[in-house]
């Protein structure tokens, strides 16, 4: 029977497991999925075994999108751009890193009917999905990225693959027309304690969380009149990705795919 992954740390909230198995069952495909907590020294051996398919490929998640490059044999144009690969794929004897973030948060946004171009955008966190998000902004025509970063230079980093993000330091709130938290604040009911009380109504709040489906900063949206997202589809459509490289099967998302991942 095929092994397949997802490996992160922490990994105990990731739901892919749910969402992968019931599409391998769906397509009468024999393998199993299972979530794995790693740590970085464990990361060359585990990527080891893909190359000798004892596993046959693995999502990644945080906070190993950028350390599991050097061990692998090719990247696609993405995930070279975004030096982020949330997917391994074995093809032909090499390991090949694919980014499925930048197409699963767009097609997430396009099902908002959020239109994206000529919009402010301010980002909050500089690791894991950040480089992809941004890549997808920037192929959807935003006018102005702007990021910050609990760390600045980490934030800062970033402008040696996108030279026209701006940079603030946290705390500070500029104007938006969309807040994307990209943070782990979140996960286990931590607030992100941002003054956004005077940035009015009308915006976007988007939280690439998806478990629990509404975060404190997504609560604090909605309190403040703004339409809110979680990162539910996002993921799902990331998935879908990951699911079509290995298996070279579209899988079905409908309402039962849906209510999978509805367990908090």
């Amino acid at each position: 029977m095929k092994k397949y992954f997802v490996i992160g740390n922490p990994i105990e909230h990731s739901l892919s497991p749910q969402l992968h198995n019931y599409w391998l069952e769906q397509n009468n495909i024999k393998a199993v999925y299972e979530k794995i907590k790693l740590e970085e020294s464990e990361i060359e051996n585990f990527i080891l075994k893909i190359k000798n398919q004892e596993i046959n490929g693995c999502n990644v998640t945080v906070p190993f999108k950028k350390i599991v490059i050097p061990f692998l044999d090719k990247l696609s144009s993405e995930a070279e751009h975004t030096q982020s690969v949330n997917t391994i794929c074995f093809d032909n004897g090499d390991l090949v890193g694919y980014n499925t973030d930048i197409g699963g948060f767009q097609k997430a946004i396009n099902n908002l009917n959020y239109k994206v171009k000529d919009k402010e955008i301010l980002i909050l966190g500089a690791g894991g999905v950040v480089p992809s998000i941004i890549f997808a902004l920037n192929k959807m025509e935003a006018s102005k990225i702007t990021v910050s970063n609990r760390t600045y230079k980490k934030a800062e980093n970033l402008r040696t693959q996108f030279n026209k993000i701006n940079i603030v330091n946290w705390g500070e709130v500029p104007d938006f027309d969309m807040i994307i938290n990209a943070t782990s604040i979140g996960l286990n009911n931590e607030s992100i304690n941002l003054n956004i009380t005077n940035i009015g109504d009308g915006k976007l709040f988007y939280d690439v969380i998806y478990n629990p489906r509404e975060t404190n900063f997504l609560k604090e949206g909605k309190k403040l009149g703004n339409q809110i997202e979680n990162g539910k589809l996002m993921f799902i459509y990331q998935a879908f990705e990951a699911f079509k490289l290995w298996h070279n099967i579209e899988p079905t998302i409908n309402s039962s795919v849906l209510k999978l991942l509805d367990n908090d």
